[in-house]
């Protein structure tokens, strides 16, 4: 096995287009959750839109990556790096134009599933594998876990990893307000409240490289393994035992025992069910983990979420700071949170990032702190 380290990040949230902005408005206990109604077919309704109009996936994804790229000191073109593009609704806001008939039918082959990994591959100039992992709202995760398994593979020298969703379409609205899964007011992650999720746009990328190919000084920390399993249960719901068993198999694969994990980066998506099973799993493994959800702050990204997740993981590495878990007033569970509206500084080697989706899709990755950080 050799050693991966993250060197490069861009960030794109409706906290703000880069990571400094995202991170700052973060720490401050900022949120980008507001009553909107972007379609007049549609209510209004509380969402984390980054602009007043919806986003292309397409402007998202461009932007975190030639950020992540310019941050690890690198240029086009790269052309022995990896792609790994992941996203749960990729392109589906055309083919909603397309079916309203507002776009022609003619683009159809530029919005597949692959086209955001073939369209980051060109702007690169990459000859090296082109990968577009599906996974519901763990697909950030499984990207970030296919670039590190070229890595190990050795089939490149360094890959890009980036996940984006741009949810805010009237078919994504329509379908979440139906299963009533959306929000009334807020997103209130593990909140006696809590009364579901709020979509918001965003993008993230990272730059992963082994460690012989790049200097530590540069590096937000190295990621050490995952746990990556599937229900097999339901199409949306998920078992109670599923958090407990793939955060096992996490710190298995990454040699490391529960009490060294220091700060736990929750899927926390404000739903009823998946706190509770997310906060069952860490009564049971990490009583004395700090834990925050940034869903409150940022809204829910779905596919982008893991990978968003994993970057305020490593600035939280980096600095010394851990992000409020924004939204919470009564928390329902006792867990060492921390509180809304002050980050809090402390000694943090060892994290983890969850997050699990439909279809009974379940991840986490576990990175430590850099050499030199």
């Amino acid at each position: 096995m050799v050693d991966v380290d993250v060197t490069g990040i861009g960030l794109w949230t409706a906290l703000g287009a880069s990571a400094q902005a995202t991170w700052s408005n973060l720490l401050s206990g900022k949120s980008a959750i507001a009553l909107r109604q972007p379609f007049y077919s549609l209510p209004a309704m509380p969402l984390a839109m980054a602009g007043k109009l919806p986003l292309d996936p397409d402007d998202l994804v461009l932007s975190v990556v030639k950020a992540a790229i310019a941050d690890a000191a690198l240029a086009p073109p790269l052309q022995d790096c990896g792609v790994v593009v992941g996203s749960s609704r990729g392109y589906l806001n055309r083919w909603e134009a397309m079916a309203r008939g507002e776009m022609a039918m003619d683009h159809w082959l530029s919005a597949l599933p692959c086209g955001l990994s073939s369209r980051v591959a060109q702007v690169i100039h990459s000859q090296g594998p082109v990968l577009a992992p599906m996974a519901a709202c763990a697909t950030g995760l499984w990207a970030l876990f296919q670039g590190y398994m070229l890595l190990q593979a050795g089939q490149c020298k360094r890959v890009v990893v980036a996940a984006v969703d741009a949810p805010i379409t009237p078919l994504t609205l329509t379908g979440f307000r139906r299963m009533k899964a959306m929000a009334l007011e807020g997103c209130y992650p593990f909140d006696c409240d809590r009364n579901g999720l709020v979509l918001g746009e965003g993008a993230a990328a990272v730059i992963l490289e082994t460690r012989d190919d790049t200097s530590p000084n540069i590096s937000y920390g190295q990621i050490l393994g995952f746990g990556l399993s599937n229900d097999a249960y339901h199409i949306s719901s998920s078992r109670r035992d599923g958090t407990l068993s793939v955060a096992q198999q996490c710190l298995q694969r990454s040699g490391l025992h529960p009490k060294d994990i220091d700060y736990i980066h929750t899927h926390g998506t404000g739903t009823r069910l998946n706190d509770a099973n997310e906060a069952y799993m860490i009564q049971q493994l990490f009583p004395g983990a700090m834990i925050s959800s940034t869903k409150g702050a940022t809204g829910h990204t779905l596919g982008a979420a893991g990978l968003i997740g994993t970057i305020f993981s490593l600035l939280s590495l980096k600095h010394q700071h851990l992000p409020p878990c924004v939204g919470l007033k009564r928390p329902e569970f006792d867990l060492n949170f921390v509180s809304d509206g002050a980050c809090r500084s402390g000694s943090v080697n060892h994290v983890l990032c969850s997050s699990f989706g439909f279809g009974g899709q379940n991840a986490i990755v576990a990175i430590a702190r850099a050499a030199t950080a």
